[in-house]
């Protein structure tokens, strides 16, 4: 099968998955476990993000079919998941636990959950459902490069943007978040 790359659907993933990933947002939660813990190992980090991103891509259509569950079924819920994260970023307020923070942070807690978290990987296959998967990958890989540069950087973003560029950021991140929610909610839900 011949996958045609599409500027536009690329251009569209990857704005999706860069404000569901929300990496600037999460830049003083990065400064706090990088104190917490010492080194952050960029790299791995964001190989790990990589290949967590796209086997769940090509994997978890099989395990949703597994359970019993259509990829609509799946995005409906995911927009909903979505929908919490964006009101979360607008309105400062936590709906999620966050566990405790073990001693190494480049895998756990940082490629995963906090980066390809449960919002990443349900819009992944929400995202599936609307574009082409070649035009995803790219998505995929350019938010990976964007998540290296901003972890190799993070003192210096943080310095740059100061605390109210951060708090505005995550604000209109939230905002793209809450109508992605409910784009993928109409388009799914037929209404």
């Amino acid at each position: 099968m011949l996958h045609t790359f599409d500027p536009r659907q690329i251009l569209s993933v990857t704005m999706i998955l860069f404000a569901i990933i929300d990496i600037l947002g999460t830049i003083p939660i990065i400064i706090d476990l990088r104190q917490r813990a010492g080194h952050i190992e960029s790299e791995k980090a964001s190989f790990t993000v990589l290949v967590l991103m796209i086997v769940f891509l090509f994997v978890g259509e099989e395990l949703l079919k597994v359970i019993g569950l259509d990829i609509s079924s799946f995005a409906i819920a995911g927009s909903l998941v979505i929908f919490i994260i964006a009101m979360e970023m607008i309105l400062g307020i936590k709906f999620f636990k966050e566990d405790d923070i073990p001693t190494t942070v480049s895998i756990v807690p940082l490629a995963f959950p906090l980066i390809a978290g449960a919002g990443t990987m349900t819009t992944l296959l929400s995202l599936k459902s609307q574009y082409d998967t070649a035009n995803i990958i790219v998505g995929i890989v350019l938010n990976t490069m964007i998540v290296y540069v901003v972890l190799k950087n993070v003192q210096l973003l943080e310095r740059l943007l100061g605390k109210t560029g951060l708090n505005v950021v995550r604000k209109a991140f939230g905002v793209i978040l809450l109508a992605i929610a409910i784009k993928l909610f109409r388009s799914n839900s037929g209404l």
